[in-house]
Order: structure tokens, then sequence, then C-alpha cells
């Protein structure tokens, strides 16, 4: 059996494979190709050697869905919803998240208002029938959105997460009368209640549909056209995987379906070294990322703002919590209007790319300062497939940063990487200290082509006592996708105080959702059913996730349930109140289809490591480089110790130890890496 799986960055596409017959990987790297991502695609099959029609399964993330939406490419979209609401998604919530911010501004809707109908129908709140569903309104609507040349529409009535028979309605009006419009019902999306939240995912799901619809169908032809006749997985935000027809009902489920490959991976290295605390850290082109996981479990968020939460779009779908910065190695070096140094959010891309890879880059970056500081061999990037300009780094960094400075150009090259460690460092703090975690407590695992290289100043930032750098990092989060579930959720608001839950209609709801799970699920045989209930304090707004068991609900266990509650409450926020009324809001359900598991080779066994040549290096003083023995990776065995200051380089990265920092070989192949001076 050979599994692939295939990620499309900002700057690289990844593919890794292995033959599980053969029990050996595949690795290939090329640019992105945003012009036309799928021959990215196929560009590192032909790379990789492996025949298209020798593939049984191809499991592929991407971000077209969140750069369609960052990027306002998505389709014309309209959105009907109950007389009365029209305003709702326009208005969103009455806060104001900065609010000594003089150019504040809230979320500019993907829908405008001329393009948002009401139609005559009415939900009470339990889900009974107030007014019923006028199909006249609804067939209007159509012949004017077809008038105006809409391309999707989304609809969202009122409490139609309770009761969803008017939008099933309205669906069949709008699909025969507009066969050729993407359309979006908002209870196959989210059935929660928040009228702003659920209206903006339905909209999103729709904006982004046709595009990223289209994308797949292609992708799909395209394989095919080459000679792929295995299954496709799509990776999604909640860390599974899915079929390529779920994915087209429901893009948005795609929002970080590249980044959270490698935090599935990082939790699978840590269980597989007897780690179960670790925070994963993915340092690629463009962002870096980073996310906690406890007791070898990702964190779940219930959803995110896309371009952040003052002003962004909400997409309330379960999903890996990822806190991302913009600090990836293609991310450029800028000085503000009074001369201060910046790094980031901007980013060089693939197209130009950093000055160093030749491509027409004229703006300095993360990585040509690792080029300037010696931190990565011009000769040997990517295995000696890139040979990088370092001389036109340096220029660069000169002209754009060190003279307007008074600096050197090495002292510049060092500022850079100060300022991306230090963006890092709070990303890193934000999924751990203000979640409640000490991150001393919890090992660090790097990944992504720039982690290696920035992971160990970042842990001394934290006190960060290990350091994991799992194999091949660079294609971390292709390797992650191998290693997938694949993973449906859904949700259902269920509102009551949880003394006077009805828990036999509670189980009732699990079955429906249980049932409707399944039907979808591609590895049925032995899945898993995973049930929360969203508790909370009477009188708050927002919720803890609380985990019960399906005996629980079925018992009717009050005190077990809210026994959990209080421990979660206490953990997060140090207190808890025991005599305080508990409610309910959600429940919540997870079907994990299991996929095979791949059994990997283990390294042959070595004593001690022989560094290739030795390299002068900047490691933190500007004015005096350090000679660094280079070892390669491929050559260390199990076992072997190496002690820094050295660098340890392989296909698509280099680590960089400092002094006093000891790396010890695991047997599984993986360097674990005591940090020097960690508390």
């Amino acid at each position: 059996m050979i599994v692939v799986a295939i990620d499309i960055g900002g700057t690289f596409t990844d593919l890794i494979g292995f033959d599980d017959r053969a029990k050996r990987f595949v690795e290939a790297k090329s640019l992105t190709t945003p012009a036309h991502l799928v021959q990215g695609i196929i560009d590192c099959i032909r790379k990789s050697g492996l025949a298209a029609s020798a593939i049984d399964e191809l499991i592929h993330g991407s971000t077209i869905a969140i750069n369609t939406l960052i990027e306002r490419k998505g389709a014309k979209t309209a959105l009907i919803v109950t007389k009365g609401t029209r305003d709702v998604y326009a208005i969103g919530r009455g806060n104001r998240p900065e609010a000594y911010n003089l150019l504040f501004k809230r979320h500019r809707p993907l829908v405008p208002r001329h393009l948002t109908i009401e139609v005559d129908e009415r939900l009470m709140a339990s889900g009974e029938v107030y007014r019923e569903l006028a199909a006249g309104d609804v067939e209007a609507a159509c012949r004017t959105l077809k008038q105006e040349g809409v391309e999707a529409v989304a609809v969202c009535f009122l409490h139609s997460y309770v009761n969803p028979e008017h939008e099933r309605q309205a669906g069949a009006v709008i699909a025969k009368a507009m066969p050729d419009a993407y359309l979006s019902l908002s209870h196959n999306i989210l059935r929660e209640y928040r009228e702003f939240e659920r209206t903006s995912t339905t909209v999103v799901n729709a904006y982004i549909g046709p595009k990223v619809g289209g994308y797949v169908k292609s992708l799909n032809a395209n394989l095919g056209e080459v000679g792929f006749r295995g299954d496709l997985s799509i990776m999604r935000s909640n860390g599974g995987v899915m079929t390529p027809e779920v994915a087209q009902e429901r893009p948005a489920a795609m929002m970080e379906s590249g980044p959270v490959g490698g935090i599935i991976a990082g939790a699978r290295v840590g269980q597989a070294l007897g780690i179960g605390n670790v925070i994963s850290f993915d340092m690629g082109g463009t962002t870096a990322k980073a996310s906690l996981i406890r007791d070898g479990e990702p964190t779940m968020a219930p959803g995110y703002y896309v371009g952040g939460y003052a002003s962004g779009h909400p997409v309330m779908v379960p999903m890996i919590d990822v806190v991302e910065v913009g600090a990836g190695g293609g991310s450029i070096a800028w000085l503000d209007d009074i001369g201060a140094l910046k790094v980031g959010p901007q980013s060089a891309g693939a197209d130009p790319g950093p000055i160093c890879y030749r491509g027409g880059g004229t703006e300095p970056t993360i990585t040509d300062a690792n080029v300037v500081l010696g931190r990565l061999d011009p000769d040997n990037f990517l295995g000696g497939q890139m040979k990088l300009d370092a001389e036109g780094a340096a220029a660069g960094i000169k002209a754009k940063v060190a003279d307007p400075l008074g600096m050197t150009t090495i002292e510049a090259a060092q500022a850079i990487v100060e300022i991306a460690i230090n963006k890092m460092s709070l990303a890193v703090r934000e999924v751990s200290v203000e979640k409640g975690y000490d991150p001393r407590d919890f090992a660090l695992v790097a990944s992504g082509g720039a982690g290696p290289l920035h992971v160990l100043a970042i842990a001394k930032e934290l006190h960060i006592p290990k350091v994991i750098v799992p194999l091949f990092p660079s294609h971390f989060s292709a390797l992650g996708m191998l290693l997938a579930d694949e993973r449906h959720d859904f949700i259902r608001t269920s509102y009551a105080n949880l003394d006077s839950v009805d828990f036999k209609n509670l189980v009732t709801v699990h079955e429906e959702m249980a049932k409707e799970a399944m039907a979808g699920v591609r590895h049925a045989k032995g899945a898993e059913l995973q049930v929360h209930l969203d508790l909370r304090y009477v009188g708050q707004e927002f919720t803890l996730q609380v985990p019960v068991t399906l005996a629980q609900l079925k018992k009717g266990d009050r005190r077990a349930i809210r026994t959990t509650f209080d421990k979660l409450y206490e953990h997060r926020y140090a207190h808890h109140s025991p005599d305080e009324a508990v409610e309910m809001v959600n429940i919540r359900l997870a079907v994990v289809g299991k996929r095979p598991r791949l059994k990997f080779p283990s390294l042959k066994a070595a004593t001690k490591a022989k560094p290739e040549r030795t390299r002068k290096v900047y490691l933190g003083d500007a004015r005096k480089p350090v000679t660094c023995p280079v070892y390669k990776r491929p050559s260390l065995g199990a076992g072997m110790r190496i002690a820094g200051p050295a660098l340890i380089e392989e296909h698509g990265t280099t680590t960089v130890l400092y002094e006093g920092d000891v790396c010890r070989v695991a047997p599984s192949g993986e360097l674990i890496i005591a940090v020097a001076g960690a508390k």
C-alpha cells in the first residue's frame, strides 16, 4: 500500500509518501504555483519518482479556502433571511474590541445589503412554526438574484438550528430555480444558536464554495489525467480527513487544512516518545503557527475569526486551536514611518520569494538573514537542488535595513532574526501561558522549513527544557496528513439548566447526530464517537467543552458531569463556584474513523557522530562568528549525541544548536535536544 500526502504552503508544495510494503519514505518539494495550484501537486508527484497509478490513497491539504476569503476572491453571493432580520449579518456584535483605536473598523460583509433578501417565515425558539414559509417570496428572490448574476446563495432562517424544515423547503425552491448556483443552508453547516456567527459561517461557506469546490473537482480530474486511480481525501481544520464530496459541500471546514497536519503529527510523535504534553511549532515560508497538545490530544476550538477577532469573519466550525503570526521564512523586514525595524506580516511568498532565491525578490526576508548569518548553506539548500544568492541577500539587507539604521549587515541580519523569534515566542505563550499552562511542562516540537533554525532560541526565551525535531520536519504537515484519521464534527444547541436536563431527549439527539455522522464516514469500521457538552455558569456568555460518555448521558449522571466541569473551570481560571447553577448550551459529537496505522522503520544504532565539515556561523554575537561542526542528518544513527554549537543539515531545513545544547538521536529517528539554561 502506498499512501501519499501533499501540502500546499505559501512558498513550497510538499509531498511525502510511505510505501508500506517496502517500508520506505519518499519525499519531494517544489515551489508553489499560485496561478495553478494543481500544477505544483503534479510537479511534486513527478519529482518523487512515484507512478501516480501506484498511489492507493492521496491526502491533500491546502490554503485555498482561507486565501479565497482573506483575498476576497470568492463568488458573488446572496443571503436569504427571515423577514425582519436583514441587518443581523451587517451589524454583527455590539462590542468594540479595540476601544481606543480611532481607525477601528468592523468586519466588511461579504454580501452587500441589496443582495440580502427577506422572505416571510417564522419559527419560535422552540422550533414550533409561528408562520409558514411563503414559497412565493423565495421564488421572487430567485428571480431577482438571477438578474443580479449571483453565483452562490446562503440561507439562514431564524431558529433553523432547532427546526430546519423551512430551510429545506427554501433550498428545494432555490435548487430548482437556480440550478447553477452554489447553495449553503445554515442547518447543514452549523446547527448552533447565535444568529450573527451562524449567518457569517453560512455566508463564508457559500462565498468560497464555487472556487474551492471547483478546485477539488479539478484536482480530481487532473490527478486522473496523470493516472491516479486511488482514494482522494481532503484534510480539514479539525485534524481529520474527509472525502472530496464532503469538502465540496462544506469548504469552510478546509480553512486551516494545511497547518493542522503538523499538529496531528506532533501529537503522534509525542505519544511515540512517551511525551503526552507537547507544543507544536511550525514555521513555514509565510507564517509561524503554534498549538498545544495535552495528554496526546490537540486542543480544539469551536471556531475562529478569519482576519482577526476585531474585524474578521467568524467561522464557527470545530477546529484545532492554532495561533498564527506573520513570521515565516519569507516574511519581509521593513522600516516603518519612524524608522523602527519590523518583520512581517507581509511575505515574499513563492513568487518572487526571498532575494536569495533568485526569483526576482528585492525585499530582505528572514531567510535572507539566515543566509547572511551562515545558518543556511547557499550551496546545499534543498539538498543542493537550489543554489542561494548569498551576496544578493547581504546587499539587500545592507541597502534596506543596515544602512538606514547605521548598522553593519551582520547586525541587521541578527536583529531581523531576533524580532522574528520574539514574535514567535509570543505565539507559543498564547497557546500555553494564556490558557493556564506552563510551557516548561511541555516539549517543543519543531517543524516547517524554518522551524528547526529558530526553535532552540524560542525554547531558551521561554525556558522550555526539551525540543524535538522530528523526522522530515520540512514535510511535517504532509506527514501528519498520513497519520490523520477521518473525523466529522456535529453540534446541536440544546439549552437547559443542568439540574433539569432531559437526558432521555439528549440521548435521542445524540443518536440522530450519530446516524448522520456515520452516513458520511469512509472508514466506518471501528469508528469512535466522542461527546462533549458546552456548559457554563448561569449568566455567563461563553462555555467550556466538557467531555462526557454516552453511559453518563443514559444514566443521567449530573454529579459526574458537574464535577468534570468544575475541574476544567478551576484549571482554566484558577477558581470555581460549586454553589452556582450550571447550564447546558450545546451538545457536540465527533465521529473518528480510524485509518490504517503505518509502521515506520527504526534507525540502526551507532555510536559516534562525525561532522562532514565546519562553517562559521553567527549565533547571537554579531561581532564574532562561531566555528560550528556541520552534521548530515541522514548519516546519524540511533543513540548518537551531538553537543552544541553545531548545525545538523537535512533536505529542506537545518537544526541550529547553541552552546550547551545536547542532541540525542532517538531509535525512531527524532532529534531530542536538552536545552541549555532552561529552568
